[in-house]
């Protein structure tokens, strides 16, 4: 994995055309944006190309898109947000072909500075299958210099994520990560090849299968991993343990006890839970209020259903944080949701928050976690990406990184 990409510092972009690729995909209701955290990320990458006399072409998918372009998805409230957020006008390509003759004349019109935005890429159908290729190529002909500062997509061998590089290349134009991309790969990149120890990674969700790859590179990476979540039930059944009717994934209780082995073969602390928060079924909503027992694992019952982490381990977590230099936490470690079976998280959200460690939250529901609860502005780094920052921590390869040009190229 190089993490040494050239960067929107090291391009000149004066007068050239340059194609971004944003994570604009923001959730809307009626029409509105509830939530413009995305659009905010993107400013400081599409601020520096446009003081640099770049003609700033942006792009994004919205949505999955299931059936067929439609105004619900369109990224038209986007590029209104993004007007007002820039302070000038961001023409809209509303063509719903993304790369048609609409586009094509709009970026001609373009002058140093100016800033359009295309319609949804996944209006054009699957843009990673063989027809991204034609897309690819339609996508780097408005272009002269391309810029991924996508994260949340960049695990995605896309057209406007991979595929537009190759084009890019051909005709002599440079490849690079904006500062959002930049930032992501320099935390998380680094908190993994290189932290400074002690490194404590922290896992919770709800599955082990979701994880299988995490838990086995983190356990060779870090010095201490703590599991939580409905994920850690299939740990402790793997340890003989009463589970009742906690979530269990039966076919990888062996799986659990050969990383419980591999823990103890490379001197490694697993932190697993000493006691549950449990209910007598799952509350419904989610968010319904519900009475809970806590029981140690040693005495959990077969009738009841483990949520949350009890009070002794969310201070055996919180224990183990205190000292560490570097923390990656992916995964709640209950369900948080619901304000009665949040301790668990709250309690580790909070540990995170006084320590002096760099502190690393890899996106999805970890993130959305932090945010509700109050504890985002006192993490060092908060992932824009969950599948993306999972296939990080796994030590895959992201398409959307290794496209872009190495910094010394």
């Amino acid at each position: 994995m190089s993490l040494n990409k050239k960067s929107v510092d090291d391009i000149n972009v004066k007068g050239r055309r340059v194609l971004v690729r944003c994570d604009f995909n923001v959730p809307l209701k009626n029409g509105q944006i509830t939530d413009e955290t995305r659009i905010v990320a993107a400013l400081p990458t599409i601020k520096k190309l446009m003081d640099d006399g770049g003609k700033v072409i942006l792009c994004s998918h919205l949505g999955k898109v299931k059936n067929g372009p439609n105004e619900g998805e369109s990224l038209a409230p986007v590029a209104k947000r993004l007007s007002e957020k820039l302070g000038r006008e961001v023409v809209f390509v509303s063509d719903y072909n993304v790369t048609g003759e609409a586009a094509t004349k709009a970026v001609e019109a373009m002058k140093e500075g100016d800033v359009i935005l295309l319609q949804n890429t996944r209006f054009r159908g699957a843009e990673e299958t063989k027809n991204g290729e034609a897309f690819s190529k339609e996508l780097a002909d408005l272009a002269d210099d391309y810029v991924c500062d996508a994260f949340g997509s960049s695990h995605r061998a896309h057209a406007s994520v991979e595929g537009v590089t190759k084009f890019i290349t051909a005709k002599g134009g440079s490849n690079a990560v904006g500062y959002l991309m930049q930032k992501e790969i320099n935390f998380l990149g680094n908190a993994v090849e290189n932290p400074v120890r002690p490194f404590v990674a922290i896992l919770g969700g709800a599955k082990v299968a979701d994880k299988l790859n995490v838990i086995s590179n983190l356990l060779e990476k870090c010095d201490t991993l703590i599991i939580g979540g409905g994920m850690a039930y299939t740990f402790l059944k793997a340890q003989g343990y009463e589970v009742g009717k906690s979530l269990l994934d039966e076919t990888k209780i062996d799986y659990c006890k050969d990383m419980i082995a591999k823990a103890k073969e490379l001197g490694k602390e697993l932190l697993l839970p000493v006691d549950s928060v449990t209910v007598k079924a799952f509350p419904d909503p989610i968010d319904a209020p519900v009475e809970t027992e806590v029981y140690g694992v040693e005495n959990m019952p077969a009738d009841r259903e483990g949520c949350d982490i009890g009070p002794k381990t969310a201070a055996l977590y919180a224990e183990a944080v205190k000292s560490a230099k570097t923390v990656v936490w992916n995964g709640p470690m209950g369900v948080f949701e619901n304000p009665t079976l949040a301790a668990g998280t709250i309690a580790v959200a909070k540990a995170l928050a006084e320590t002096e460690a760099t502190t690393i939250i890899g996106g999805g529901d970890s993130a959305a976690a932090v945010n509700q609860l109050g504890f985002g502005d006192k993490m060092s780094h908060i992932s824009t990406g969950g599948g993306a920052s999972l296939e990080f921590l796994e030590g895959k390869v992201l398409p959307g990184v290794a496209a872009a040009d190495n910094a010394n190229a």
